[in-house]
């Protein structure tokens, strides 16, 4: 009986059968990994956390971020009922405070909603709903802004300005 004979085209393709399983698995891993549920509980990290955080504090159906609570409507509100729906829930409309929590709610939703910032003309200036002025280097409105009306937040760090009596999503905001 012959000894085994393998040749080079034998050997390269055994090779690379392997390397073809082993990217198989691995792509399969990677793959499962990124459609997993993402983790909501705090994680130490250098840098702003912007996972929702699950915090005993916080109501059912309520979003844990950076000692607040946070309530995204998927029910149409005008800017009005959207305000006096907050306060009842002893909170009020979105009043964003910084950079992380602006990138924070741009990971949220992907809609329109409306925030606690309204104009008022006795101050003649665009002011929170606890009478705080707005940021200016925190926020860009588009030239064209109607003081009738109430703003309304986007995903993409966007603010437009809609009639306040119109029907929106919105988001409550409770301090911890």
């Amino acid at each position: 009986m012959a000894g085994f004979q393998t040749t080079p085209w034998r050997l390269i393709s055994g090779i690379l059968g392997v390397m073809c399983l082993v990217l198989m698995a691995t792509l399969i891993m990677l793959r499962n990994n990124s459609f997993t549920k993402p983790s909501i509980q705090p994680t130490p990290s250098p840098g702003p956390n912007l996972e929702p955080q699950k915090d005993s504090s916080c109501q059912k159906m309520w979003i844990g971020y950076q000692c607040n609570c946070y309530f995204i409507s998927n029910e149409m509100k005008t800017w009005e009922e959207s305000k006096d729906f907050c306060a009842s829930k002893n909170s009020s409309l979105l009043q964003l405070q910084n950079e992380d929590e602006l990138d924070f709610m741009n990971h949220i939703r992907r809609w329109y909603y409306w925030i606690g910032l309204s104009y008022n003309k006795k101050h003649s200036a665009w002011l929170w709903e606890d009478g705080s002025a707005l940021s200016q280097t925190l926020f860009s409105f588009p030239q064209t802004v109607n003081i009738q009306n109430c703003i309304v937040y986007s995903p993409n760090k966007r603010f437009l300005n809609e009639p306040c009596r119109k029907e929106m999503r919105f988001i409550c905001k409770q301090l911890i």
